[in-house]
Order: structure tokens, then C-alpha cells, then sequence
């Protein structure tokens, strides 16, 4: 005789949430692809013209920031900081002492971005809006 349900062994039947969990899977991405997210951006003036000459730096005082390749990734004048702590602060003496000297960034073209929008919000937290980014021609 065929019994159907009374053995203790056979699976038990319930609520299958695979398809649910797709649905809940499936509008969290949609959700997360369509947010709005904060973009932040920091104004640069940069040549309009291709034929725009460049300027040389000029020999009046001035206070040059390096952004090295490796670590430490930022010097003063030549001197590097292993902290950007100590950088920020010795930067701050220094324009603190000249404060009409021009502030002058120079940053090897292979160095990451990062350390260079460390010192550009480092500039901006001080206020210095005048600085010039030495490139090379």
C-alpha cells in the first residue's frame, strides 16, 4: 500500500523566500544606483588656450610645497615630513612668518592625488586662495 505524509523521514514543505529575497535584492541595487550622492568639487583656473603661454616662477619670496612620489609624501622648502600633521604645522610657522610670500606647489606627475588634495584642503582650511602649481612645459 502506498502511505503519502506519514513518514517522519520525508522533507517537510514550507515557504520558499528565494523569490522574495531576489525582489528585496533586486530594488536595494536600484535604490543604491539611483541615489543622489554628494559630488565634491574644488575650483581650479586652469589656461583656456592651447597657444597660452606659461609663466616661470618669479625670484620674489615664495614657499615651495613638494609632492613626492613615495613616502613621506610631502616636503617644505625641500625638507620632508613623515607626518602631515607636522607638515601642516611647519607650513603654517612659515607663512605665519611671510605672509606675502607666494605659495607655490610642486607635485611630480607621478605622485598619487591624494597627498596633493591633502595640501590643497590644508590651503583652503588656512584661507590661501593664491597659490600657483608648477608644472613642468
Amino acid at each position: 500500500m502506498i502511505n503519502a505524509g506519514n513518514d517522519q523521514s520525508s522533507p517537510s514543505f514550507g515557504l520558499d523566500l528565494t523569490p522574495l529575497i531576489d525582489i528585496i535584492f533586486i530594488v536595494l541595487v536600484f535604490l543604491l544606483l539611483t541615489a543622489n550622492t554628494q559630488l565634491l568639487s574644488l575650483p581650479v583656473d586652469v589656461p583656456t588656450e592651447a597657444d597660452s603661454n606659461l609663466s616661470a616662477v618669479s625670484q620674489e619670496k615664495h614657499i615651495a610645497i613638494n609632492v613626492l612620489v613615495n613616502e613621506p609624501h610631502w616636503a617644505l622648502d625641500g625638507k620632508s615630513y613623515a607626518d602631515f600633521d607636522e607638515f601642516e604645522a611647519a607650513f603654517s610657522n612659515s607663512f605665519k612668518a611671510n605672509p606675502k610670500a607666494k605659495v607655490i606647489i610642486a607635485a611630480d606627475k607621478t605622485a598619487p592625488v591624494q597627498p596633493l588634495m591633502t595640501v590643497l584642503a590644508a590651503l583652503q582650511r588656512q584661507n590661501i586662495s593664491n597659490t600657483q602649481i608648477l608644472m613642468e612645459p
